[in-house]
């Protein structure tokens, strides 16, 4: 049977998606406090793996109603010397039930007789059904893992991992080709595109699957649209790592409400009771399951449901949290200058404190760097931000300040005036120069459009190039019940630019979510509002 086959076929069987780690720390395998004296010099190598097989082989005891996958990690029983191989061998050919796959954490990664003997340790000395690998040296160096007579195995490819420092390589943009598809392409876009098409194509009777960590639930969503929806992908980072596990099955899940993977290893062991935790795990990825299958169906030739629940990033929660706190955001019933009556009322000049400010300016730069449409593999795409008056100064001058500090971007700062000065320097304009230069535009909300639009013909006036548009909230909702498009689409589709938010009702309705705080009838109106005049 392949790997392919052993891992839907047991996934299937007990309905479950958690993959239980074999991690034997030696903290776990030895544990004392700063009150014992420490006697690991005193403990032999056969006492080490004694303990390792035994911790492990208790682990996988208690968990077997709920493992679909055991992932040993190969590092630890590496550690152990000599005798850890044969404790890591005995494992998988004598502890764990041939039914349930095994899926090595290696992360090997070279190419020719290397790799092919590295394929040979892992599947013929440790049994191990597929293996993780890095995909950085490109097709040789995955090839001897999944084809000739290891065909049937599997890989799961490192490719956005959740490591913070994975941003340094993985998140880099590579240059842009003619083809709109690729642009402004991540190298983790790219492994995923590759596993999803190319490769998968060239082991077809193998599982390729991605390494996409939980902690990062918009690159989990990015690789899954990269990939399609028939790559598995291993997610690591629930629990111990912090990653929220509803955020990551809503980002990683097929439309099945499968397709992924759920690691967790520390989070189970450490538990008071493993069995109960593993249990838990389960329930929450079934449940977690199901609202991926539902907003699915319901959304079926509808791109538009109100039912389907967008990812929210840490940055937009924090954001989220801070303007409910300042009073800025609030839930309730307000009657609208169009007339409609929003569930939600968001008023930007109630950020009125120093303290107030500097969130504000953190959360505006953490939209711009999270941005595709705003960075390049060189760096961010603006030379100059400027702030329509008079809202739009303050928060220009503050999203420099933290583009600078957090983020070591030096970008000029500018903002006009509503009326020239005849004296003094004169003009309508402070600041950066402008002429030639690429502008970034910052404001609070878009309502009507029309102080963008002045602005973009001041910008153009002067010969400075405007680049795009980033505001807080964006509501996402139609003009009116005859105009299908939203303020914010109709700006950036007359004058061509990119138009960003910090937040948008689609994320709002996934904090309501999400959150305890608020009760399902506030998050049904937003979803009713969001369903009449959502676009």
């Amino acid at each position: 049977m392949s790997f392919r086959e052993k891992l839907e076929s047991r996934v299937k069987a007990i309905d479950s998606l958690l993959c239980v780690g074999l991690d034997p720390h030696e903290s776990e395998l030895f544990p004392h406090d700063d009150n014992t004296a420490k006697t690991d010099d005193l403990i032999t190598p056969e006492a080490r793996c004694d303990a390792a097989f035994t911790f492990c082989k208790t682990l996988v005891d208690v968990t077997l109603p709920y493992a679909a996958c055991y992932k040993p990690n190969a590092a630890f029983f590496e550690a152990l010397g000599d005798g850890g191989t044969k404790v890591l061998r005995r494992l998988c050919q004598d502890v764990i039930p041939p039914d349930i796959p095994i899926l090595l954490d290696a992360k090997r990664g070279d190419i020719g007789s290397t790799a092919v003997a590295y394929a040979v340790a892992c599947y013929d000395h440790i049994g191990a059904d597929a293996v993780t690998l890095s995909p950085l040296m490109g097709w040789d160096s995955i090839q001897p893992f999944v084809s000739g007579k290891y065909a049937g195995k599997g890989a799961f490819l490192l490719c956005k991992t959740s490591n913070p420092t994975s941003e340094e390589l993985l998140a880099c943009q590579l240059a842009s080709s003619s083809s709109s598809s690729t642009k402004n392409e991540t190298v983790y876009e790219r492994i995923a595109k590759l596993v999803g098409e190319t490769w998968a194509s060239n082991a077809s009777s193998a599982l390729l699957g991605l390494v996409v960590g939980a902690t990062d639930p918009l690159a989990m969503q990015k690789a899954r649209k990269a990939a399609g929806p028939n790559v598995w992908i291993l997610a690591p980072g629930v629990g111990a790592q912090g990653g929220d596990l509803m955020d990551a099955c809503q980002a990683g899940l097929s439309p099945s409400g499968s397709g992924m993977l759920v690691p967790v290893s520390r989070g189970i062991s450490r538990a008071e009771n493993p069995a109960e935790m593993a249990k838990t795990l389960v329930e929450e990825i079934r449940q977690a399951a199901e609202k991926v299958r539902e907003a699915s169906a319901s959304s079926s030739g509808n791109s538009k449901d109100a039912s389907a629940v967008s990812i929210i990033q840490p940055y937009q929660e924090d954001f989220i949290k801070f303007s409910l706190s300042e009073g800025v955001l609030r839930f309730g019933s307000f009657v609208l200058k169009s007339g409609r009556t929003s569930p939600y009322f968001f008023n930007a000049g109630l950020f009125a404190s120093g303290a107030a400010l500097f969130h504000l300016g953190n959360a505006y730069a953490s939209a711009i760097m999270a941005s595709s449409e705003l960075r390049d593999s060189t760096g961010v795409t603006f030379d100059v931000i400027v702030g329509p008056a008079y809202k739009g100064i303050s928060l220009g001058a503050v999203v420099c300040s933290s583009l600078f500090s957090n983020h070591g971007v030096d970008a000029g700062f500018a903002y006009n005036r509503k009326e020239a000065k005849d004296h003094g320097e004169g003009g309508q304009l402070v600041g950066a120069s402008l002429d030639g230069k690429r502008v970034l535009v910052v404001d609070d909300v878009i309502t009507a459009g029309t102080a963008i639009r002045e602005s973009h013909e001041m910008l153009l006036s002067v010969g400075a190039k405007p680049v795009g548009v980033v505001i807080a909230l964006d509501r996402a909702e139609k003009r009116s019940l005859d105009d299908p498009v939203s303020a914010v689409q109709a700006v950036s589709r007359d004058l061509g630019l990119p138009v960003l938010s910090i937040v948008n009702l689609p994320q709002l309705q996934a904090f309501l979510t999400k959150s305890s705080e608020f009760s399902e009838e506030i998050l049904q109106k937003v979803v009713a509002y969001r369903s009449e005049y959502g676009v």
